[in-house]
């Protein structure tokens, strides 16, 4: 047995990730990391009021950072122990959330970019599937911490007529199966426009597909919901057991 302390303020305890969460009108299935069920350990979600789509894409200015700041330091005071988002464009928030908190910050899939990079050969790009290709600035990406852009080839999903009416539009209709096809066209896209040694998909919509791409591409594929059980593991490790 153990011995515990309460947390003042604190009204539950056992997350480990909290996630900072835009307001989408947008159905989340099973893979979305907007869906709970996607993982195997509690995620706390914390909406943040009045930051929608649109002033997600905007990017960060002082009132909405001010905004977003307090409320990660309100997961913080809850008890999570790293703190993530459910968009890659708030990568823009990054450098002021993180320098406000004493937990570790990863607010954008963008973050893993380098290490991934490193991965491949030089004669090889990394693909970038991403919600919106003409968003994808040096400044956010810059702010996610990747500093060579080159290795990159970006491919958007704002072409595909699916995707813009259930993520842009927020129509609240979502169809797996064409999204399905439309992501592993993309992903496909990108390895006949260039030598491509994996695919990426930096969308919090895009994990539900990650197996359909690699099952087309025969390629590694990478995705947010990835990254935030490699966090978890870092902040909850579990002891070893086995024989010798």
């Amino acid at each position: 047995m153990a011995v515990y302390e309460a947390r003042k303020g604190q009204v539950s305890y056992g997350y480990t990730i909290g996630m900072l969460s835009a307001e989408w009108h947008i159905p989340f299935p099973p893979g979305d990391i907007g869906n709970a069920s996607t993982f195997d350990f509690p995620i706390r979600y914390l909406g943040i009021e009045g930051m929608d789509g649109s002033a997600v894409l905007n990017g960060a200015d002082p009132e909405s950072t001010g905004r977003v700041v307090e409320a990660a330091l309100r997961l913080q005071d809850e008890g999570v122990r790293a703190i993530t988002s459910n968009c890659g464009f708030m990568a823009a928030y990054q450098p002021a959330v993180a320098e406000a908190l004493d937990v570790p910050v990863f607010l954008s899939s963008l973050q893993q970019l380098p290490m991934l990079t490193s991965m491949l050969g030089r004669h090889r790009k990394l693909a970038l599937v991403t919600a919106n290709g003409a968003n994808m600035t040096p400044a956010l990406l810059d702010a996610a911490g990747v500093t060579d852009h080159s290795r990159l080839h970006v491919v958007g999903m704002e072409s595909y007529e699916h995707f813009v009416d259930a993520i842009f539009r927020e129509t609240g209709t979502l169809d797996t199966d064409v999204m399905e096809r439309d992501v592993v066209d993309a992903a496909v896209r990108a390895t006949r426009e260039v030598p491509v040694g994996g695919i990426f998909l930096e969308c919090s919509d895009l994990p539900p597909y990650a197996s359909a791409v690699h099952r087309a591409t025969g390629l590694p594929v990478w995705d947010w919901a990835q990254f935030i059980r490699y966090v978890h593991a870092a902040v909850a490790p579990k002891p070893y057991s086995g024989t010798f």
